[in-house]
């Protein structure tokens, strides 16, 4: 039995995710798919299992995320479903596939929050003068 793990990253959120073969399971911190409240998350999970078609509905994949808020443990749930999707299947046009659609289904996106510099309650590269 093939199992494939892989982790990705969304600013604070990290997930995990474990596939393999089953029934198109998929489960998101113990809870399956469908039951996710929110419809706008919901919808941003099921982006790469639409993309690979029958695929999906071959595999059982568990992702567990942690940290940061709910858009960013979406997307690096996300991030990892397709890559596991893609690591399982070796298949280069499901690859190209996701990368014409969106290259964050399989790139992390790394830009972060720019820290707050010290005598400014915000992040600015150079405090700007109010005379002259």
């Amino acid at each position: 039995m093939k199992v494939v793990i892989t982790s990705g990253k969304r600013k604070r959120a990290i997930a995990r995710a474990s596939l393999k073969p089953g029934k198109g399971r998929i489960r998101i911190n113990k809870i399956l798919l469908e039951a996710i409240p929110s419809s706008f998350v919901r919808n941003r999970l099921l982006e790469p299992l639409m993309l690979s078609g029958d695929l999906s509905s071959q595999v059982d994949i568990d992702v567990s995320v942690a940290g940061g808020g709910s858009t960013s443990q979406a997307e690096a749930a996300r991030l990892v479903i397709a890559k596991s999707l893609v690591q399982f299947s070796k298949d280069k046009q499901l690859e190209q596939k996701y990368l014409a659609y969106d290259r964050h289904l399989l790139v992390a996106d790394v830009r972060r929050k720019e820290t707050r510099k010290p005598n400014d309650s915000k992040a600015r590269a150079k405090r700007q003068k109010s005379y002259r």
